[in-house]
C-alpha cells in the first residue's frame, strides 16, 4: 500500500514537552465511526491524529483501521477518554489498561477524563481527584504519555490544582463560533493548558451562517473549511468529526490559506452561547 505523506500539520507544545497536531480527526457514537473513513484519513489524507473515547464504542474497531492503514504507531498521536462510570483510582487504570487492550495499542498520547461529573455517590471533586490520581500514575509509568480533562470548567481546573501535584495538559471542550469560552481559554494560557476544540463547525449549524458563507466566498473556500482555519488561527487544537471521505479530505484543506484579521474579529462576533452537546456549567 502507497503511504500518504504525512499532512503538512502545525503543533502545539504541551507543557511536558510534547506536540500534539493542531488538526485531527474525531470519532463518536450513534454512527460516528466509519472504518473506511478512518483508513481513508490515515492513508489518502495524510492524517496523524485520532480522538476517540470509551464512551463511544468503537475502540477495537479503530484499533484494526489504525493497524489497516499500516502506519506506525510512533508517527501517530492517539487520543482516549475515561467515561466517568470508570471513575476512582482503582477503576479508572483498569479502564484504561482495557481500552489500550481494546485497541491493542501499547500506551496512549492523551488520556483525558471525560466528564467533570462522576456517577457515584460521593462529591464530585473527590471523585475527580481520586481518579486523577490514577492518571497521573499512568502518566508517570508511560501507558499516557500526556493527560489531560475534557469538559472542564475553571472551577474544576482549580480544584483539581488545589488537589493534585500535575496540572492537566490539556482541556478539551465545545468551541466554534458560536461558543466561545473565552474566559476558560485564557485561564487555560495562564496555566499552561492546551485548549482543544471538539464540535469546530457546531454540528453544521455554523455552515449556513451569513457571515460564515460570505468569508467563505471571498477566500474561495467551504464554510467547513473558514470554521476550522478559524479555530487554528485562535490556536486551538480542532478535531472536525465526519464519516464521509469527501468531508474529510475538504476539512483537511485548511493550511493552505489565512483569515485577515476583520475576517477573524467578524467570525468571533458570532458567540452567542450556544451549546450543541453537553453543558456542563451547572456541573458542580
Amino acid at each position: 500500500m502507497l503511504l500518504a505523506p504525512k499532512l503538512s500539520c502545525p503543533t502545539v507544545p504541551l507543557s511536558n514537552g510534547l506536540q500534539i497536531p493542531i488538526f485531527g480527526l474525531g470519532t463518536s457514537h450513534d454512527g460516528g465511526y466509519s472504518h473506511d473513513a478512518i483508513v481513508y484519513a490515515l492513508t489518502e489524507c495524510g492524517v496523524r491524529h485520532i480522538d476517540t473515547a470509551k464512551r463511544y464504542g468503537c475502540e477495537e474497531q479503530l484499533g484494526h483501521a489504525i493497524r489497516e492503514s499500516g502506519i506506525p504507531r510512533r508517527d501517530l498521536w492517539i487520543t482516549n477518554k475515561l467515561w466517568n462510570g470508570d471513575y476512582g483510582y482503582e477503576a479508572a487504570k483498569k479502564a484504561c489498561l482495557d481500552s489500550c487492550s481494546q485497541m491493542r495499542v501499547e500506551y496512549f498520547d492523551l488520556y483525558l477524563m471525560h466528564w467533570p461529573e462522576s456517577t457515584q455517590l460521593c462529591s464530585n471533586r473527590e471523585m475527580r481527584a481520586d481518579t486523577w490520581r490514577a492518571l497521573e500514575e499512568l502518566h508517570k509509568e508511560g501507558l499516557c504519555s500526556a493527560i489531560g480533562v475534557s469538559n472542564f470548567l475553571v472551577h474544576h481546573l482549580e480544584e483539581l490544582k488545589e488537589d493534585c501535584s500535575v496540572v492537566p495538559h490539556v482541556n478539551q471542550v465545545e468551541y466554534h463560533p458560536f461558543q466561545q469560552p473565552n474566559h476558560l481559554m485564557e485561564y487555560c494560557r495562564q496555566e499552561g493548558i492546551v485548549f482543544e476544540g471538539y464540535s469546530p463547525l457546531a454540528k453544521g449549524q455554523v455552515l449556513n451562517n451569513p457571515t460564515v458563507l460570505q468569508i467563505a466566498q471571498k477566500y474561495g473556500r467551504t464554510p467547513a473549511q473558514i470554521c476550522i482555519r478559524w479555530s487554528i488561527q485562535n490556536g486551538v487544537v480542532a478535531i472536525p468529526k465526519s464519516i464521509k471521505k469527501k468531508r474529510i479530505h475538504e476539512n483537511c484543506q485548511v493550511f493552505g490559506f489565512e483569515l485577515e484579521k476583520s475576517d477573524m474579529v467578524a467570525l468571533g462576533s458570532l458567540d452567542d452561547g450556544r451549546h450543541v452537546t453537553w453543558d456542563p456549567t451547572n456541573v458542580k
